[in-house]
């Protein structure tokens, strides 16, 4: 109890940070989360068969972490860029990624900033 008790005194300042300034989250669950999905994926990742089914699968989950850190639903990005890319001028394959992409044409997703 007096190793927490200790800790808790040494740590005070960082411990209060959030009462002044409130966007700060008083618990990190978010983050947690969010990195207890890429300790469970490493373990799974595993056992994917080879090398390149291995490197397809981590750009593929890096891409749906993206469309989520982005606010973009994964399943309506991938349908949509998948169905369009081959005809995307070359020049512009970065309208496509997921940070500034704004849904198929005529979609509300392409009229929202």
């Amino acid at each position: 109890m007096g190793v927490a008790i200790r800790y808790a005194l040494n740590q005070w300042e960082a411990l209060g940070v959030f009462l002044e300034h409130p966007d700060i989250p008083l618990d990190n669950n978010e983050s947690e989360s969010a990195l207890r999905r890429v300790a469970l994926g490493r373990k799974n990742f595993l056992f994917v068969g080879n090398e390149e089914a291995g490197e397809n699968l981590a750009g593929l989950y890096s891409l749906v972490a993206s469309c989520e850190a982005n606010e973009v639903n994964p399943v309506e990005y991938l349908t949509d860029v998948l169905s369009r890319i081959n005809d995307h001028p070359n020049s512009k394959l970065d309208e496509l990624l997921p940070h500034l992409w704004r849904g198929p044409p005529g979609s509300l997703a392409a009229v929202t900033p």
